[in-house]
């Protein structure tokens, strides 16, 4: 299949993962250098992991919203240069910068965004403006997120299912109380919206300056604790309480033994159709105009999504159960004039999941660490690839791919080196360099594959509840040698950026 992509490369990398001194990586001066290394380096596309409020175990795939911005991610320095804090005020918040410590940053970050708040309330009438216009542009989605932040905030991140049902249930007299007796919250909420889509916006432009694109990462389901299934439950599968019977997940498979339980409401896709999928088109919309392209996590939930009953232990009880198919990608593609998405076509596939993709048209993915196991039909394998297709050396759910050489058993290693025609040497940059020089339009390698690193850089353990999301690279890191290295290869085999 023809690709719409144009022969390009990039690099994975988790906006959280950006050295900065303030504990966590965010939208500031960092990702500002970032975008230029990227660009020195003649690579076109940046992918970042989700970037809306992180929700359970810290996790981007969790969020609290599908269309807010993670709080964190707002640049201090920024603030300052905006008027909004002083350079004193940053003294109280600095923190290693080794590892995201999310627990630690938090409170220092709040006191910050509360500082910020009140001095915007004397900031000049521009900048109000510009808060009210957002607020009112934004109203379909931030009015009920507001609400939510407000109200999580006051009862201390309690989830909102143990809400007091007038407010769970969304009375509309119990949530007009609610609205004018919280005004000041609400509107705090909101505000911090507005910073983080302004930096944001402003980070947008600054890369397409550059000749960088942002490559996005949508999950499809949302996290049950979200303002989402709060505030819209009548998109998902719950009950008159609220309550779901059926939760998503994933079967056993090569990332987790007992398959993945993730917990997520399923979609009610017979009452999205009957609605012209409002709901989604309006998530999908908003994702591009964050992303110039988005990575669609779990495209099979398509075609067929894995129901769990709730209370089930793993996610071995389940089953299959189909998914809305073409017509859900007809009705977006009609609304949004087209489909600027990428399919995470990942785990479990059937022919039926494969023809979906290919009649929509989107772009799979290919993992190279999953190519060598014998079968010279593997579709990971690069000789496999039609151009329609991003190829990737790992993602942010394997280990590096320097770790994963590393625990390789010796029979699985000769495999490789005698398919790839190496000597085991320097195996991150080997796998860059095939998938660079593959038939893939598209071909992507996390930072940590570009510097080398073992498993003390995973990213993330699928199954593991807590520690993940926490890797970050520093000026230590000899990131401009491997950028340089990078670079050569990127021209060599034609994805060279036209800036």
């Amino acid at each position: 299949m023809a690709s719409s992509l144009p022969r390009s490369s990039g690099i994975l990398l988790a906006v959280t993962s950006l050295p900065s001194r303030f504990g966590v990586g965010d939208l500031g001066p960092a990702a500002r250098a970032w975008i230029d290394a990227l660009a020195s380096a003649g690579q076109t596309w940046w992918q970042v992991l989700p970037v809306g409020p992180f929700g359970a175990g810290d996790s981007p795939y969790a969020s609290y919203s599908t269309f807010a911005g993670e709080e964190l991610l707002i640049s201090p320095e920024d603030l300052v240069a905006e008027g909004l804090l002083e350079a004193s005020d940053l003294e109280d918040a600095t923190f290693s910068d080794s590892q995201a410590d999310y627990d630690a940053v938090r409170p220092a970050r709040e006191r910050l965004l509360r500082r910020a708040n009140e001095k915007f309330r004397t900031a000049s009438p521009r900048f109000q403006d510009d808060f009210e216009r957002f607020w009112n542009d934004e109203s379909s989605w931030l009015d009920d997120w507001a609400l939510y932040a407000a109200l999580k905030g006051a009862a201390n991140g309690t989830a909102w299912m143990a809400w007091p049902d007038g407010i769970r249930k969304r009375d509309a007299g119990a949530l007009e109380r609610t609205r004018n007796s919280m005004r000041r919250a609400i509107g705090d909420a909101a505000f911090r919206q507005f910073l983080w889509h302004r930096q944001w916006t402003e980070l947008r432009r600054y890369a397409a300056q550059r000749g960088v694109r942002i490559l996005g990462d949508l999950p499809i389901f949302v996290a049950m604790d979200s303002c989402d299934a709060w505030s819209s439950p009548d998109v998902f599968l719950l009950d008159a309480d609220r309550k779901p019977s059926v939760v998503a997940g994933v079967p056993p498979d090569y990332f987790a033994k007992d398959g993945q339980l993730w917990g997520n409401p399923l979609y009610d896709w017979e009452a999205l159709r009957r609605d012209g999928y409002a709901w989604w088109v309006r998530r999908a919309k908003h994702a591009a105009r964050l992303f110039d392209l988005t990575r669609i996590d779990h495209f099979r939930g398509f075609q067929d999504a894995w129901h769990v009953p709730a209370g089930a232990k793993t996610a071995k009880e389940g089953k299959w159960v189909p998914g809305p198919g073409a017509a859900f990608f007809d009705a977006v593609r009609q609304s949004m004039g087209g489909l600027p998405f990428l399919a995470e076509d990942l785990g479990i596939i059937t022919q039926s999941v494969r023809d979906l993709r290919e009649k929509v048209g989107l772009p799979g993915m290919r993992v190279l660490q999953f190519a060598f196991d014998g079968d010279p039909r593997n579709p990971f394998l690069p000789e496999n690839y039609d151009s329609n297709t991003a190829v990737y050396t790992g993602t942010h759910d394997n280990d590096t791919t320097t770790g994963w050489w590393e625990a390789l058993p010796e029979a699985d290693r000769h495999r490789v080196r005698t398919h790839l025609g190496f000597d085991g040497h320097d195996v991150a940059w080997k796998f860059i360099r095939v998938a660079w020089s593959s038939r893939a339009a598209l071909a992507i390698a996390p930072l940590q594959d570009v510097l080398i690193l073992g498993s003390d850089a995973r990213m993330n353990i699928p199954g593991l509840a807590r520690g993940n999301w926490r890797w970050r690279f520093t000026e230590r890191h000899p990131l401009q040698e491997r950028l340089e290295g990078l670079r050569g290869l990127t021209s060599e085999s034609g994805r060279l950026a036209k800036r």
